[in-house]
C-alpha cells in the first residue's frame, strides 16, 4: 500500500492538487510556491525515511477563525511538505473507503456537494417529515478518538507503514504561540486527510441511522434527522445521542442540537419556506453575515477608492452569490443588489464632502441647478441622502454598472439557468 502511495503517478496528483489548493505555510514558513523545488532537493531523504517509517510530521500551525455567532473555529495548518504526503495518502484510502459511505452523506466526496445535501434535505420535508432533529457535535475534530479511529482504518488496511504514518499525523502535534502540545485525540481540520478521516469516524453513525430506516443527511460533522413528530424527534434525539456520546466517544453540543421545524434551523447556510410544498430559503443568519461583511467594505470610515471598494465587493459577492444562488427566493439578491447600491451612495455623498462639491456633482449627473444647490447643503444624514430620488436616479444600475459592480439578482438568474 505504502508503494501505491509513492508511485510517481500519484505522487505527481498529489504535488498538483497542493499547488491548485495554494493556501498558508505551516509552522516551517514555507509557502506553496516552493514546494516542487524543496522535493526536488530533499525528495530522495523524505522518500527513505517514509519508507523506513522513520518519518516524523512536523506539528500543524494553529489559526483561529471567528464564528458569527461568537467563538472560534480552530483549524490546524500542516506544512506544504506534509500536506503533499497527506494528499498522496487520500487518493490512495478514498478509493477503497469512497464505495462504502452511506448515500446520505455528502461532505467532502467526489460528484457531491452542499446543493446536493440541501436539496435532499427539502425533499424530506416535501414527503411530509416536518421535524427535524438538527444534532450539533462539539469540537468534533478536537475530540476524535485515535484509537477506535485506527481500528476502523485497519479493517482496511493492513499495511503497517502506513497504519503507523497516519497514527503519526494524528498524533503530530499543535503549535500555539510557539509552542508544541501533543494532540491524544482529534484530527486537525485544515490537512488533506482530515475529511476522509472524519467520514471514515462518522460513517458508522450514517450505518447506525439507516438500520433504524431514518431519513437523514449529514455533511461532516452537521446531521440532520427528518421526522414526522416532535415526540419523534425527541426519542431519537435521546438515543443516538447516547450512540454518539457512548459508542464514537464524542461529544454532542446540547446547547445547539434540538428539534424543531426545519424552517426554523439552519442547514449549510440554508432554511426552508413553511410551504407544503417548500422553497429553499437563504437563512436569516447567513444574510445578516453577508450583510455584515458587505457593512465592512462600504463603511464610511474605510478611506479607499470607488473602484477598489467595487472590487472587493465583487469578489466577495461572486463566491457568495454561487453558493447560494440554490435559493428560490430571487426577491432576497434583489434586495441585497439595492442596499449594496445605497451603501455604495453613501460613500460618494462622504467623499464629496463639503456642500460646494456636492453641487458641483449633482449638476454635472443632470440635476437641475436648484434641487443641486438644495440638496447639496442639506444637513440630511448620509443613509437618508443615500436614498433620496436625487442621487437614487442618478447613481442607479446603470451607473454602478459602468464601473464595474456586479449584479447579485443577474448572476443569480445566470446561474438558475444553467
Amino acid at each position: 500500500m505504502m508503494e501505491r502511495v509513492l508511485s510517481p503517478d500519484n505522487l505527481r496528483i498529489a504535488l498538483k492538487r497542493v499547488e491548485k489548493n495554494k493556501g498558508s505555510h505551516g509552522v516551517d514558513g514555507m509557502p506553496v510556491k516552493d514546494l516542487r523545488r524543496h522535493l526536488q532537493l530533499h525528495w530522495q531523504e523524505i522518500r527513505r525515511s517514509l519508507e523506513e517509517g522513520t518519518y516524523e510530521p512536523q506539528p500543524v500551525r494553529r489559526v483561529e477563525i471567528p464564528k458569527p455567532n461568537g467563538g472560534v473555529r480552530l483549524l490546524g495548518i500542516p506544512t506544504v511538505t506534509d500536506r503533499f504526503i497527506q494528499q498522496a495518502i487520500a487518493q490512495v484510502l478514498s478509493p477503497i473507503f469512497e464505495p462504502t459511505f452511506s448515500e446520505h452523506s455528502y461532505g467532502f466526496r467526489p460528484k457531491r456537494s452542499t446543493h446536493d445535501a440541501v436539496r435532499q434535505a427539502k425533499e424530506y420535508v416535501r414527503e411530509g417529515y416536518r421535524w427535524v432533529v438538527d444534532l450539533d457535535l462539539e469540537k468534533f475534530f478536537d475530540r476524535v478518538n485515535h484509537d477506535r479511529l485506527m481500528a476502523k482504518i485497519a479493517q482496511r488496511i493492513s499495511d503497517k507503514a502506513l497504519l503507523k504514518l497516519i497514527r503519526k499525523y494524528l498524533q503530530s502535534g499543535v503549535m500555539i504561540n510557539g509552542v508544541v502540545v501533543e494532540t491524544e485525540e482529534g484530527t486537525p481540520q485544515g490537512g488533506p486527510l482530515s475529511p476522509l478521516l472524519s467520514n471514515i469516524v462518522l460513517d458508522e453513525m450514517d450505518k447506525e441511522l439507516e438500520q433504524r430506516g431514518l431519513r437523514f443527511v449529514r455533511y461532516a460533522d452537521d446531521s440532520n434527522i427528518y421526522v414526522k413528530s416532535r415526540k419523534a424527534g425527541e426519542r431519537v434525539k435521546s438515543s443516538i445521542t447516547k450512540f454518539i456520546e457512548q459508542t464514537l466517544k464524542l461529544k454532542v453540543n446540547h446547547g445547539k442540537s434540538a428539534v424543531d421545524r426545519p424552517w426554523k434551523r439552519k442547514f449549510l447556510g440554508f432554511s426552508f419556506t413553511v410551504n407544503k410544498d417548500p422553497k429553499i430559503r437563504i437563512a436569516p443568519q447567513s444574510l445578516q453575515k453577508a450583510k455584515k461583511k458587505i457593512r465592512e467594505i462600504t463603511s464610511r470610515r474605510k478611506s479607499i477608492s470607488m473602484e477598489r471598494r467595487i472590487q472587493e465587493l465583487n469578489q466577495y459577492l461572486i463566491g457568495w452569490c454561487g453558493h447560494f444562488a440554490l435559493a428560490e427566493t430571487p426577491s432576497v439578491f434583489q434586495r441585497l443588489d439595492e442596499w449594496t447600491r445605497r451603501r455604495l451612495r453613501m460613500c460618494i455623498w462622504k467623499h464629496w464632502k463639503n456642500p460646494r462639491t456636492k453641487v458641483k456633482r449633482l449638476q454635472s449627473l443632470g440635476v437641475p441647478k436648484d434641487k443641486a444647490y438644495e440638496w447639496g447643503n442639506s444637513r440630511k444624514g448620509y443613509w437618508r441622502i443615500a436614498c433620496s430620488p436625487i442621487l437614487h436616479r442618478p447613481l442607479g444600475k446603470n451607473y454602478f454598472d459602468s464601473l464595474g459592480l456586479r449584479s447579485l439578482s443577474e448572476r443569480y438568474f445566470d446561474l438558475r439557468s444553467t
